[in-house]
Formats: C-alpha cells, structure tokens, sequence
C-alpha cells in the first residue's frame, strides 16, 4: 500500500482574512482531517504531524519512517506590499526530485478541476523550503489559495471537503491505484473473517493479481472501511488493504 506523511501547517499565526477569521494551521487541519476517510477508503497509509510542533519537529518525524510520499499543506500570503491581490495555487517540489515533480504535476493537473481560475494552478521547483528539501521521502508542498486574498479564502473556507476529496483523487492517480470514495461518515465497522478453512489474504489492491500484504486467520475481527465493487477497504493489525467481500461477515 502507498504510504505518505501528511503535514498541514503549524503555522497559527498566519490569520485568514474575513469575518470568519481563522488561521493557517486550523483550515489546514481541517483538509487534513477531511482527506483521512477517502485515504482510508482509498488504501492510502498515513501518518499526521503534530499540530502542536514546528516545522523542523514534522521533517524529523517524516524522516523516522519510510514514506511514499511527503504531503504538506499550506496557504499562501501576497507579500507586504501587494498584500490581499493575488491569488492561486501552487504546488512546489524540490528542485532535484523527479518524483515530487512527477507528483507535483499529477496533483495540480487534478486540482485545475475544483480551483476557479485554474489557470492559476502552476508547479513550482525550489529549493529552499525545509520539508521538500530536508525530508527523505519525495515531498510536494501545496499553497492551496491565497488566505489574504478574500476569494481565496472563502474558497478554502467553503470547499474544506472538496479540496481534500481532490487531494486524495490525485494522489491515487499518482501512485496507480483505484480511488475509493468513502461510505457516508466513514466510521469503521468491524467484520468477521469467515473463510472456508485457511486464512484471508489481505491484498495491496482490489484485484487477485495483487500482492498479499497480511492474511487474518478465520474468526479474525477486521476493521470494515467501505466497499469497492466486491471488496473491502480493511484493517487488521495495523495494516490497510483490500480484502474480498464475501468472505467477511458483520458482527
């Protein structure tokens, strides 16, 4: 199963223009938290920063484990003189990564799709922000809008959900595998496995082709996601796949 670390701001101080106030890391979050069910229903693993950390303290974290992919997600502020004027979304990578490029590239080329003028959805190479060139693993940092800029920010405001769906729908073109859309509140249910005799394979996709991640014994309970075609999205211990429907009952 792809794996990424997902880093929306910690970045507090920076406020969102508006009656409705706000900040960066709290619309951020909100992104975040909106992206997890269709990340779970997808199959995507996933590991969150601490909100209440820096941006040094999210790169240190990303780089204990082995990801995918390094997602960060921020919004944008004009500069000083020019302040509230511009608007857009950009979606930088680090200078020397093909893949974050190759990454960067499939998740703007998506998010043209939602953004009102997508002309204005461009990729950006840098070199000079921390979580794309001190994190191990391919990373993209997306500017979803502009927070001082007031279309902008009612656009995030107003879309919270829609950008995350967006999100996730790029990052499965990104790694090839079947977008799932999640069931409607996303709670997990818990199933039983009820194979014949033997063990459940637990299966990278939703396909008999696919590779055998973990196998879960008969009587094993599961964590049920949702559903795709004739499969479950799946937990069982710790891990995340798809499992073949008809061998899983609901307790």
């Amino acid at each position: 199963m792809p794996k990424i670390f997902l880093s929306p701001s910690t970045q507090e101080f920076n406020p969102y223009t508006g009656e409705q106030g706000g900040n960066e890391e709290y619309y951020m979050n909100l992104i975040a938290d909106a992206m997890e069910p269709y990340l779970y229903a997808t199959g995507i693993e996933f590991v969150r920063n601490d909100p209440n950390g820096t941006v040094r303290d999210s790169v240190a974290k990303s780089n204990m484990d082995r990801y995918d992919l390094h997602l960060a997600l921020h919004s944008n502020a004009s500069p000083e003189n020019i302040a509230g004027t511009l608007k857009g979304s950009d979606f930088y990578y680090y200078t020397r990564s093909l893949e974050g490029k190759e990454a960067a590239a499939t998740l703007a080329d998506n998010f043209q799709n939602i953004y009102p003028n997508p002309e204005r959805v461009k990729i950006m190479p840098t070199s000079n922000l921390a979580e794309l060139s001190q994190t191990k693993a391919p990373s993209v940092l997306v500017e979803i809008a502009y927070h001082d800029n007031p279309e902008d920010a009612d656009w995030i405001r107003s879309n919270i959900t829609e950008i995350a769906r967006n999100l996730v729908q790029g990052l499965a073109e990104h790694f090839g595998i079947l977008f799932v859309t999640p069931n409607e509140g996303y709670d997990y249910s818990i199933g039983i496995v009820v194979t014949e005799d033997g063990r459940l394979n637990i299966r990278e996709r939703p396909t008999t082709n696919s590779n055998v991640i973990t196998q879960a014994p008969k009587g094993a309970e599961l964590r049920v996601y949702c559903k795709a075609g004739s499969w479950y999205v799946v937990e069982y211990n710790g891990v995340l796949g798809f499992a073949f429907a008809p061998y899983i009952a609901a307790r």
